[in-house]
């Protein structure tokens, strides 16, 4: 059996201490729950600014997916969590821009949306990913 393995990145906010960033077991790799958080700081940023927030919570839980020994085209499905419906068409935008940015294969991971409360009230967004790397 595959020993799980703690993925960590200095690119990414450090994580609280009850989860890893990721976790890693034989080609699988779980990223947990990201949100719009400055890695060099842990500094929530980007408040009322789904689209920002949106951009920077995909590049952490890419930070994490690189950590892991992965790339964007490794993900094969990303779930988005939104505080309101209403920031489902700025969060798509954003979401499509970055895809098209670090998609090489044009072949995307699958999604999930999903309307939620979030931990903090300057979140407007989370997002947690699944990777197969070879």
């Amino acid at each position: 059996m595959t020993e799980k393995t703690a993925i960590l990145s200095p690119h990414a906010p450090a994580p609280a201490h009850t989860f890893s960033q990721g976790v890693r077991r034989g080609p699988f790799l779980q990223v947990s729950g990201q949100g719009p958080v400055d890695a060099a700081t842990n500094e929530y940023l980007h408040p009322g600014d789904v689209a920002a927030q949106t951009t920077l919570t995909l590049r952490n839980v890419l930070a994490v997916v690189e950590a892991g020994g992965g790339t964007f085209d490794d993900l094969v499905m990303v779930r988005v969590y939104l505080t309101t419906r209403e920031h489902f068409a700025t969060m798509n935008d954003a979401y499509a821009a970055f895809v098209q940015e670090h998609s090489t294969t044009g072949v995307l991971p699958s999604r999930t949306t999903v309307m939620t409360g979030l931990p903090r009230e300057e979140m407007l967004i989370e997002i947690d990913a699944l990777a197969v790397l070879d």
